[in-house]
């Protein structure tokens, strides 16, 4: 009798249909590389198939731009750089919402030579020369200018080329702190000091993950299960092996180094890039309707934006994060 239960039991099972996992693109906006590391292992070491869900990722590049493929229904999941792009949306009326912001910093920093007087970050004011590229000069460049009082006449184009600033040692140049660091290191031989514009007002979230606001009003589940997965993907990779999250960037991005990936994990954590702030007790990706303002406000006595142009309430919702996912693990991790 109970074999016979058994095999009933086993019969029954493998009438039962298997769903199948919710097929998911998500974007990226570069080659892959470690600030990209939580969504690689999640998709790696098997949290997102965990979750029910097949996802590919889409790396983006320079000669790749991935944002018109969310609003035209081509991919599911957008990796957004920060809020001003957001913002830019919300004003042109395309219908795209945040639901997580992975880094609770904006890794944007300013980059000066040792040994030149620069002592603190008003002192980069006072630079003859900031690299910038033309593309921060008309956005967070018009920040530090309102609030910190750089000048145009400091201005050269960046064109993310090392040389020209590893020439001139009475330069700044910008870049992510959680990369220039290690290349300037390797190719000039020299500790860059790194001024970090979050640690100096420059509010904004960064590696926002954008859909459209029909996925979030009809696939509510779909976007938590993705958000779930990758915050505790970047919990792993962070603090736990992350070693299928790097061979999957490396297969990605085959110019990308195993050391330069690990120096910018230490950077990273260092910083307080992803896990500082709120994220500590409400979770990676967490967001706060005030500093979403804060940061708007910013921006708008920069000259980026009109009061009143940016609907507010329809840049990003909380309703998929600060609900404390992963902050166990995170914790049991790190006390390992």
């Amino acid at each position: 009798m109970k074999r016979r239960s058994l095999l009933l039991a086993a019969l029954c099972a493998a009438a039962t249909p298997v769903r199948a996992a919710d097929k998911v693109v998500f974007a990226t906006n570069w080659k892959a590389q470690a600030a990209h590391g939580g969504f690689y292992q999640a998709l790696a070491d098997g949290t997102y198939a965990k979750y029910g869900l097949d996802v590919q990722i889409r790396p983006g590049g320079p000669q790749v731009n991935n944002r018109p493929l969310l609003p035209a229904g081509r991919i599911d999941f957008l990796m957004t750089g920060n809020l001003l792009h957001s913002f830019d949306n919300v004003k042109n009326g395309v219908p795209t919402v945040v639901v997580a912001a992975m880094f609770q910093k904006d890794p944007q920093a300013l980059f000066a030579h040792p040994g030149q007087g620069v002592r603190g970050f008003e002192d980069l004011k006072k630079a003859p020369v900031a690299w910038i590229a033309k593309d921060a000069q008309f956005t967070w460049w018009a920040w530090l200018k309102s609030e910190h009082g750089f000048r145009d006449e400091q201005l050269r184009p960046y064109a993310y080329n090392l040389g020209p600033f590893l020439a001139n040692p009475k330069s700044i140049q910008q870049g992510y702190a959680v990369e220039e660091p290690v290349s300037i290191e390797q190719q000039g031989g020299f500790k860059p000091l790194t001024f970090l514009l979050a640690d100096h007002g420059f509010s904004t979230y960064s590696t926002l993950i954008e859909t459209t606001a029909e996925t979030v009003a009809r696939k509510p589940e779909l976007v938590r299960r993705f958000v779930d997965a990758s915050i505790v993907g970047w919990v792993t990779y962070l603090y736990g092996d992350r070693r299928p999250g790097d061979a999957l960037i490396l297969r990605d991005n085959p110019d990308m180094r195993a050391e330069t990936i690990a120096r910018s994990v230490g950077l990273m954590k260092e910083l307080g890039i992803v896990d500082s702030g709120d994220a500590q007790t409400l979770g990676i990706g967490a967001m706060k309707p005030e500093r979403i303002r804060d940061f708007h406000d910013k921006m708008v006595r920069a000259g980026l934006y009109r009061a009143g142009e940016v609907d507010l309430e329809r840049v990003a919702t909380t309703h998929f994060v600060n609900r404390g996912t992963g902050v166990a693990l995170m914790r049991q991790l790190r006390g390992r």
